[in-house]
Order: structure tokens, then C-alpha cells, then sequence
């Protein structure tokens, strides 16, 4: 088999942007305050959305059980639970659809002879990534049933990484395929700093989770200072103090901005030792879009906190992560020597 078929590439970029549509659908779904919606999860029946008016009712009477009616929305009409219902049952559909996109092409490929050995093993744990997003939604939709009125902002980051651990995989998967082998950036120094922006890029994505799931965007919104100062108060109230770093709103939202200029800050060194290193036309281009989409991800960042948290913006946030993302695995990838 020729593991560079473009089909399978073609295949894989098609499942990525499958994927981003369904995380920013996800976003909209969290930001209209849809996401428990839905208290059961039925991955073959749940396809089918309530088809008449007693159907509407069984569904609005399950969530009129959760605290989340009982303690915010008790004035809801069936109406209302409809607008609610909707983006959440598009959230769930979609990843049906992904799953669909996924298995039958993969079917067909496997069938026709398309897949090496390494192949099949990175597409098989492609599926079990996608089984764990599935799984680590329920977890978070779950989280929000019995006694809160929202879901855990832990297992909100855990399933909203897992996408885009998911998505990474994927695009590096297709970029394999279609560029194969590649002249590395030959600079040790660039190669530590792509790494590590790689990581801190990823740390910055859980702690958007956090600060969307402790509605952290809420306060001080203002920008550059917190309550009239760099450093606010409050940062460590919370005991034991370990705990600050993901349940105190104050310290989370310091952590998500002082991340911010960081990779603003690393993202210029990269781009001066592209200048003055030893850099192909590959690396150029992906070094710029890079920076490109900090500054685009940074300007939205200070933007939806300044409007505290407006949801086309807040979307347009975290589509702009994606797009942020996606650069940095690109980065990662034309940074290694070798490619199989």
C-alpha cells in the first residue's frame, strides 16, 4: 500500500474540519446555556428529536428535574426549552455525523487495500480518541444533572482538549500523508521554542475552559489591568492554596491573560531567529501564519472580555483557538527530522 494516498489525506482533513465545526457548535451550545438540555444519553434513539407535542413534553418534563430548571430557568416555558433543546441536539447529531464521516470511509479504505501497518494503528487510535470525546461529553453533561446547574469545569476542559488532542492527531495524521518527508528547522534553540510553545498553547486552551466554565470572563473586564491593578487581589483565598490554580475565578482568568503574552512574547522570538536562522519556504509561511494567529487569537481575547463574554465574539474566540492550534501543529510537524 502507498501510505501517501492524497484520498486518505483528503479523507482526514475533511474529518478536521468536522471536528472544528462541531467544537464551535459546542461553543454556541455552552454559551446559551444549552448543554443540559438533553439529560439522557442515547447515541442510537438520540438521533431522533421529539416528533410531536407529547414527545416535547416527556423531554421539557426530564428537565424540568435537574437543578438547573429548578434554581435558574423555573420560569421556562416549553417554548423556551425548545430554543435550548435545539442547539444541543445539533451538538449531539453532529458527532454523529463525525463518527459516520470517519468509520465508512474508513471501511471503504481498509477494504480496497489503502492502509499500512502504521497506517491502520494511527487511524484505529483515531477511533478511540473520537470514543473518548463521546465519552468525556456524557461525563461533562452528567456532572450537571443531579446537583449543580452547570456542568464541571474540569470535565469541560478534559472533553474540550480531548477535541482538540483529536483534531491534532488528525491534521499531523493527513500532514504525514500529503508532505511526507520535509527539511527540519535545523536550529536546536527553535526547535525548544516550538516545543514549547506547543505546550504552553495547550495549557492556554485548558485554561479558556476553565475561564468559560467559571464564567471567569465575567469579571474584571477590563484589559490590561484587573480592578485597577496588574497583580489583583484574590488570586490565592481559596484552601488548600493548590486549588486556586483551577476553582478561583480571579486566579484563572490571570492565568488565561498572563498565558496570553507569553506566547505573544515567544511567538516574536520565534519569528526574529526565523529571520536570522536557517529556514525553508515551508517554515517561513508557517512561522507567519503562526504569529498571524496569535495576534488575530489575542485581539478577540481582549475584545470578548471587554464585552463581557458577547457570544459572537466569545465564539469567534474559540474558533480563533482552533486556528491557533492548528498552526502550532503545523509548526511542530515541519520542526521534526524525520517522517515515516
Amino acid at each position: 500500500m502507498n501510505s501517501t494516498n492524497p484520498k486518505v489525506a483528503i479523507w482526514l482533513l475533511c474529518g478536521c474540519f468536522l471536528i472544528f465545526c462541531m467544537v464551535v457548535i459546542g461553543g454556541i451550545t455552552r454559551l446559551t446555556g444549552s448543554g443540559l438540555s438533553i439529560t439522557e444519553w442515547k447515541p442510537i434513539m438520540g438521533a431522533i428529536p421529539p416528533l410531536n407535542a407529547e414527545d416535547w413534553q416527556i423531554a421539557f418534563q426530564k428537565y424540568k428535574q435537574i437543578p438547573q430548571f429548578q434554581k435558574i430557568n423555573y420560569d421556562f416555558k416549553i417554548e423556551d426549552f425548545k430554543s435550548i433543546y435545539w442547539w444541543e441536539f445539533i451538538h449531539r447529531f453532529f458527532g454523529r455525523v463525525i463518527g459516520i464521516a470517519f468509520i465508512i470511509p474508513f471501511l471503504w479504505f481498509y477494504i480496497k487495500g489503502k492502509f499500512d501497518r502504521s497506517t491502520l494503528r494511527k487511524a484505529l487510535f483515531l477511533f478511540l480518541l473520537g470514543g473518548l470525546q463521546g465519552v468525556f461529553g456524557w461525563l461533562m453533561v452528567k456532572s450537571g444533572l443531579s446537583e449543580r446547574t452547570n456542568v464541571s469545569h474540569i470535565r469541560l476542559a478534559l472533553h474540550l482538549i480531548t477535541a482538540f488532542i483529536t483534531f491534532g492527531f488528525t491534521l499531523y495524521f493527513a500532514l504525514e500523508i500529503l508532505m511526507g518527508k520535509v527539511n527540519s528547522i535545523t536550529e536546536k534553540l527553535m526547535k525548544k521554542l516550538v516545543n514549547i510553545l506547543f505546550i504552553i498553547v495547550t495549557i492556554q486552551i485548558i485554561y479558556g475552559a476553565f475561564v468559560a466554565g467559571l464564567h471567569a470572563g465575567k469579571i474584571y473586564n477590563t484589559y490590561p489591568l484587573m480592578n485597577g491593578k496588574l497583580i489583583p487581589d484574590g488570586l490565592f483565598y481559596l484552601q488548600p492554596m493548590w486549588i486556586n490554580f483551577f476553582d478561583n475565578q480571579v486566579l484563572v482568568q490571570f492565568i488565561h491573560r498572563f498565558l496570553a503574552v507569553v506566547i505573544v512574547i515567544l511567538s516574536f522570538i520565534l519569528f526574529y531567529f526565523s529571520k536570522i536562522g536557517k529556514t525553508n519556504s515551508f517554515q517561513k509561511k508557517g512561522i507567519i501564519f503562526f504569529l498571524s494567529s496569535v495576534f488575530l487569537q489575542f485581539i478577540l481575547g481582549i475584545f470578548t472580555l471587554l464585552t463581557s463574554v458577547n457570544i459572537t465574539l466569545a465564539v469567534l474566540h474559540q474558533a480563533g483557538a482552533f486556528i491557533l492550534f492548528s498552526a502550532c501543529v503545523y509548526l511542530l510537524f515541519i520542526s521534526k527530522k524525520n517522517f515515516q
